[in-house]
């Protein structure tokens, strides 16, 4: 599927505080967008000399030779190319961003759980507000993920970035973000998230205040809707309420700065012009946003508790069928119905580790208090958790009518690999020091004289 779009905001003011990004929808499509009318070459990617003197440059995000259905590429039509927007790169500081494998320290095998990290008085730009938080598999090796909390206080001002090592997932918890990409402008809130490909140029503005959120960094093959199985044609996450941004560039002549992440190191060089500069493209390689209140939760009719599967987003497949290196799993509103049913995750051990954050709300397998919106928790690979005693005890006698869970937005970052926790985050203190240990308030209830 082929989808046009032509930008009507001024390409000049695109990514400023006036302009409201437009979008066109859809996941995965072949989608056509220019910011000026012509930009795009009709019937080819290369001719001998592009419309406005653009340059034709080709962005691919998976080998050449990958089979049509994973093969992923854009074409980008630009003031000037890539390699010209290119200086003497030297080493940056990168802060508290660690990248797998990274072993920083041993931590006993439990359950860890976090209070959410203040926003600093300091002034950091999103990259710069980084903070790792686990690792798991290998950069280098494309597999596995990362995932960090990012606190911002202040937007990227001519300063502009790209992360060649993984996809960045933003989910947002505080505060908005305008990302304004090579491929145009992207607003998300919290409720929403969106996808930045490996290898696309970005700069983030603050929308509205500082903001803090959560990240994803996926090293492995590109997130993408799960396979929906016996659940058919609709539900779960709709492809029709993906959207992708059009066209919108700049052209600046500005001294500006360019931060690159590969091989685990972050890179810098100043340059001369704006990087988003891209006027026209045509691809299925392209960030995009979601908003998660679209999901459309399935559940139990009748009894039991589904798998938390059934709640997922998106999915980075691995090279084992059904064995995932990523799946981003929502728990969204929904109604509970289920008869004669213990209603909250059932208590287990699972060879995928995760990592879930709190958005708003009440988390329903975790009701006596300590996970808040903004605080973080891991479950890692093969290590034993479920619900705390207040959400057993609720749940086990709770009156089973039709129950609506509201105001809530909870979600996991679930990989294949054991998880590693970093020295800023096994030191901070907000860490919950005796969270480990909240399964010995599960009491003993056991009675063979009553079945």
């Amino acid at each position: 599927m082929t989808m046009t779009e032509t930008s009507a905001s001024n390409p000049a003011d695109a990514g400023g505080p006036e302009a409201a990004p437009a979008y066109q929808s859809g996941f995965g499509n072949g989608f056509e967008s220019e910011a000026l009318p012509g930009a795009l070459p009709i019937g080819r990617n290369s001719p001998q000399k592009c419309a406005y003197g653009l340059y034709a440059e080709q962005l691919s995000g998976s080998p050449f030779t990958a089979p049509r259905a994973t093969n992923e590429r854009s074409w980008l039509y630009r003031i000037r190319p890539t390699v010209a927007n290119w200086g003497r790169f030297a080493r940056a500081d990168a802060g508290l961003w660690r990248t797998a494998p990274c072993i920083e320290v041993e931590i006993p095998p439990a359950p860890m759980r976090w209070d959410p990290l203040p926003i600093p008085s300091e002034s950091l730009s999103l990259i710069e507000g980084i903070r790792t938080v686990t690792t798991a598999g290998d950069a280098g090796t494309q597999s596995g993920m990362a995932a960090h909390v990012y606190l911002a206080t202040r937007s990227m001002e001519d300063e502009y970035f790209y992360n060649a090592d993984g996809e960045m997932l933003f989910v947002p918890q505080q505060g908005g973000l305008r990302l304004r990409t090579e491929f145009g402008v992207i607003d998300i809130d919290p409720g929403e998230i969106a996808v930045i490909p490996r290898g696309v140029k970005f700069s983030a503005v603050l929308r509205g205040g500082p903001a803090r959120g959560y990240l994803c960094e996926n090293y492995g093959g590109a997130l993408t809707l799960p396979e929906r199985g016996p659940i058919g044609a609709n539900c779960l996450a709709n492809p029709r309420d993906f959207l992708t941004p059009i066209a919108a560039y700049e052209d600046r002549d500005i001294a500006a700065k360019l931060t690159a992440k590969w091989g685990g190191v972050l890179w810098v060089t100043e340059i001369e012009h704006s990087p988003l500069d891209v006027v026209a493209w045509h691809g299925n390689y392209a960030p995009y946003k979601y908003d998660l209140r679209r999901f459309s939760p399935v559940g139990p009719l009748l009894f039991d508790h589904a798998d938390p599967s059934i709640f997922t987003v998106l999915t980075s497949p691995s090279e084992t069928p059904g064995t995932a290196n990523i799946d981003f799993v929502i728990f969204p509103e929904r109604w509970m119905v289920a008869e004669n049913t213990f209603r909250p995750p059932w208590y287990h051990m699972n060879v995928m580790s995760e990592f879930m954050g709190l958005i708003q709300g009440v988390y329903d397998a975790k009701t006596g208090g300590g996970f808040v919106p903004g605080g973080f928790s891991l479950h890692n690979t093969m290590l034993p958790h479920g619900p705390d005693a207040d959400a057993f005890e609720g749940a086990s006698n709770a009156v089973l009518k039709p129950h609506k869970l509201e105001g809530t937005l909870a979600f996991m970052f679930e990989t294949r690999f054991a998880q590693r926790v970093t020295a800023y985050a096994a030191g901070v203190e907000q860490v919950q020091r005796d969270y480990g240990a909240y399964g010995a308030r599960l009491r003993k209830h056991f009675d063979p004289e009553r079945p």
